[in-house]
């Protein structure tokens, strides 16, 4: 690319090492969650959500089980303050939430934000002020010492307003732009504030770190975190609090880096919505922790539903590969995935495996909400024969003999190469069935008698070309008996004769399915399938479809079908 030499690196390391949380593997308990959908998502919408909306919103936030939601900047605009207020008025949050309300370091903005939370049981009052580099130098055009100010009096004002107000208020400031802040300045800035609201082990405060711009990789952001950690004022009556965003596209790799390097609190959005590329999404924060055995204490069992609310009023999009919510991220096409995910379900039910280890897969679908049919194996062109014999037994209770998937595979793949597009589960039943069971042309079978005595002896009625033959044949059993009749009066021959038969469970609990396959002279096995209410005519019928097909293939260019006569 050009123009490399144009950029730089623009956040700063801490000036002492702060490695410990390298030494920790995984998250070990859920973090407080915080939404900021309704602020931080919704100001990055292109159609701002109504006050409607808002609510409708408000409401899934809290069936997801958010405890803490920041429900806007109420001093900013009639529609964020009506919305607090109806919260409010309505009587609409329940005891156990807590929300949360934006505010600049002004004091009437401050004013209004109260004035805006009279009648609220309890609220986390959230104060920023940038502190970046390039925010002091270029936007602010102030010193480190101005800046400072600017978040001490902000919250001396805190204080003076909440005191004023009745109501249970919890204090929170943020460095806004800290990922571009030295780390000694963010540390002094944080301080300053504390040493305002003094914090107790009965009203702690939070201290949020955001990474307004994402600027490093996630490693760096988790030392910034944890050199923050080890040297802020009154830290056991502080709660550590991030908020990522996802510029980098690294979101969730410094969130949960992060919560390694003592962050308590992450504030976040559903499927990452909000300004830019986004904040973190939440939904993959908490799934991850699950997928590790981790309660993360939010309630994602229903992700189709949680996705259809979402769109319908963010008019937003969940991407088709998004983790766990897009509509692909649990499908195999490829042949290969798609056996090994065949193979890994059957494993499942055979050993009653008590922890999750399906090749592939990293979750359980169904545990949030998805449906193996139509979900995990779907079939196109590039399928295989295991993730369509899965399809067949799993939506239909067609159990195939592994040969003959390899058989049917093709025929699928074909016709989903000829058609260039995916097929549906109902398009390969009928694919099946219209290729493969109770075929009765040319060869019809009517019906069969059969006399025991030492070994089997049979009368098997047939119709071709319209005329109806009566053929015997005998063997040392029933199936055998028949195919030895038809060898011996019709100039067809094949061997190896594979048989396997089932209860059809799936749709019709009183029919049998059995397939047939049998190897012509050149090597090729032809299979077929029979259905019936009886066992053993499926499997006459099932031998009947196997050889119609290989008549069908071979007589147009090698021989006629005769009937030799007793």
């Amino acid at each position: 690319m050009k123009n490399t030499n144009k950029y730089t690196r623009g956040y700063f390391m801490p000036p002492v090492t702060s490695l410990k949380w390298t030494e920790k593997e995984y998250i070990t308990e859920a973090p407080t969650w915080c939404s900021v959908d309704l602020r931080d998502g919704n100001q990055a919408l292109v159609v701002p959500m109504s006050l409607e909306e808002k609510l409708e919103y408000f409401q899934l936030l809290l069936e997801v089980g958010f405890k803490e939601i920041e429900v806007g900047f109420p001093a900013a605009s009639e529609t964020e303050y009506a919305f607090l207020r109806t919260l409010i008025e309505q009587d609409l949050i329940p005891d156990d939430v807590t929300i949360q309300v934006l505010t600049q370091s002004r004091e009437h903005i401050i004013s209004k934000t109260f004035e805006a939370l009279r009648g609220a049981k309890k609220a986390v009052v959230h104060l920023y002020n940038s502190t970046s580099v390039a925010q002091r130098e270029q936007v602010f055009r102030k010193s480190e010492e101005q800046i400072i100010d600017i978040a001490v009096n902000g919250a001396k004002l805190l204080k003076k307003y909440a005191a004023e107000t009745e109501g249970e208020f919890q204090f929170q400031y943020s460095p806004e732009s800290f990922t571009g802040t030295e780390m000694e300045f963010a540390l002094e800035i944080c301080n300053a504030v504390l040493n305002i609201w003094q914090p107790t082990a009965e009203d702690k405060v939070i201290i949020n770190l955001p990474a307004t711009v994402s600027m490093s990789m996630p490693h760096v952001y988790a030392s910034q975190i944890e050199y923050m950690s080890d040297h802020l004022h009154f830290r056991d009556n502080v709660i550590l609090s991030i908020h990522p965003h996802n510029d980098r596209g690294t979101g969730v790799a410094d969130s949960e880096l992060g919560m390694l390097a003592g962050a308590q609190r992450v504030e976040g959005t559903l499927f990452g919505n909000g300004e830019r590329t986004g904040n973190v999404d939440i939904v993959t924060l908490a799934l991850n922790m699950f997928s590790h055995g981790i309660d993360a204490k939010l309630n994602f069992d229903n992700i189709p539903k949680i996705i259809s609310i979402y769109e319908k009023l963010t008019r937003m999009t969940v991407h088709e590969r998004h983790p766990y919510g897009g509509e692909l991220v649990f499908t195999a096409f490829s042949g290969s995935h798609q056996d090994a995910i065949a193979k890994g379900m059957k494993w499942r039910e055979e050993k009653e495996c008590q922890h999750w280890t399906v090749p592939y897969l990293l979750i359980d679908p169904m545990d949030i909400g998805r449906e193996y049919e139509g979900d995990i194996i779907r079939i196109n062109s590039q399928s295989g024969k295991g993730g369509i014999g899965y399809i067949l037994q799993q939506s239909y209770g067609l159990d195939l003999p592994v040969e003959m998937r390899e058989s049917f595979g093709y025929s699928v793949k074909n016709v989903s190469d000829r058609k260039h597009k995916e097929l549906m589960p109902n398009e390969i039943y009928d694919i099946f069935i219209d290729e493969y069971v109770n075929i009765n042309t040319p060869v019809e079978f009517i019906h069969y008698n059969f006399i025991s005595n030492g070994e089997y002896e049979t009368i098997v009625s047939i119709r071709t070309d319209n005329e109806i033959y009566e053929l015997v044949g005998k063997g040392n059993g029933r199936l055998d008996a028949i195919s030895n009749a038809i060898q011996n009066h019709l100039n067809i021959d094949y061997k190896d004769l594979v048989y396997k038969e089932h209860a059809l469970e799936i749709g019709s609990g009183s029919k049998a399915v059995s397939y047939v396959g049998i190897t012509a002279e050149d090597g090729t096995i032809y299979w077929g399938c029979g259905i019936d209410v009886d066992i053993m005519t499926s499997s006459v019928k099932a031998l009947f479809s196997g050889i119609n097909k290989m008549v069908s293939n071979l007589l147009p260019a090698e021989k006629e079908l005769i009937i030799v006569k007793e």
